[in-house]
């Protein structure tokens, strides 16, 4: 049994993309970004700690391959997604324990579409694309992703979880959603009938999923620090009256409205804040799901990636 699900993906950066313009945070909110940057570590050891009443018990662990500062080529994220859900289907077949994995990412610039994407939401040529034009079995429209956004690939064994789509999306979407109330303090939401989340009509972040056999896989794309005009090539997600934003442009909309004395503080740079939106982003994921974070180095993916190879 195979489905496919919702809307697109976004993601990727170099070893700290900039921006031309540099709107920055208020004092109070520099403040908290600083502290949260300090505070927010995901580390998890083999042996987890006796749970508290404060922290419930982690019911399974997620391996976390952590390659956010690389700009890694779609098709190469796109190659060892299918290897890990290759290796989940074996582990099913043999009865044996299959946990989750999380990959966390940037993408140079391309424009991903899903399944069913139509080519009527492109306003270039296919045969002159400014970009990649990379057609996937996720679910959902076309979608941009370059440097500054953050994306994270989970591979997840939904047998370990609900197997239903529904509650898997509305995790993804509340991952997100806190990630920004609490480290950025932005309120975002989600809009009835849409895949995503938003900060009013503009799209923070998107989703696409594909799921066979109960094994999730692609995921979900922060914008960051994302330059945003390759978005203006395209009608994202297939729809017509929406924006796309970033974190760093609200930010910028927050000191507009904010007189304070913000220039005591040394103000995230967008390195920084690709910085504090991946762990943040990674220790939501942690708790929203209630897995505990095992680091993987990037070997394992490559041996994984050659196993692949040898069977085709």
């Amino acid at each position: 049994m195979t489905f496919s699900a919702t809307q697109s993906v976004i993601a990727s950066i170099q070893p700290y993309p900039t921006c031309n313009h540099q709107p920055q945070p208020p004092h109070h909110l520099s403040q908290k970004l600083q502290s949260k940057s300090t505070r927010i570590s995901v580390v998890k050891t083999q042996q987890l700690s006796s749970p508290t009443t404060q922290e419930p018990k982690r019911e399974s662990d997620c391996e976390c391959f952590n390659l956010y500062k690389e700009l890694v080529p779609y098709k190469q994220a796109w190659s060892w997604q299918k290897s890990i859900v290759k290796e989940k289907k074996a582990l099913i077949e043999r009865n044996e324990d299959c946990p989750d994995s999380l990959l966390v990412l940037q993408h140079p610039p391309v424009y991903t579409m899903g399944t069913g994407s139509s080519e009527k939401f492109l306003n270039f040529d296919l045969k002159d694309a400014p970009f990649d034009v990379h057609r996937t079995e996720r679910g959902g429209e076309v979608t941009y992703h370059g440097p500054g956004q953050i994306v994270m690939y989970p591979i997840m064994n939904l047998r370990n979880h609900k197997m239903d789509l529904h509650w898997y999306l509305r995790s993804l979407e509340e991952v997100i959603i806190r990630s920004l109330s609490n480290t950025f303090s932005i309120k975002a939401s989600r809009l009835e009938g849409l895949t995503g989340v938003w900060h009013g009509n503009q799209k923070l972040a998107a989703i696409g999923i594909r799921v066979s056999q109960w094994i999730a896989y692609h995921g979900l794309a922060v914008n960051v620090t994302t330059d945003l005009t390759p978005f203006n090539w395209i009608v994202p997600c297939g729809l017509q009256n929406y924006q796309v934003g970033s974190i760093r442009e609200l930010l910028g909309d927050i000191e507009s409205f904010d007189g304070s004395s913000r220039k005591q503080v040394r103000d995230p740079d967008d390195g920084q804040l690709l910085d504090i939106a991946c762990k943040s982003l990674i220790n939501e994921f942690s708790e929203v799901f209630q897995v505990g974070i095992n680091y993987e180095t990037i070997s394992r993916l490559e041996f994984l990636e050659s196993e692949l190879v040898k069977l085709l």
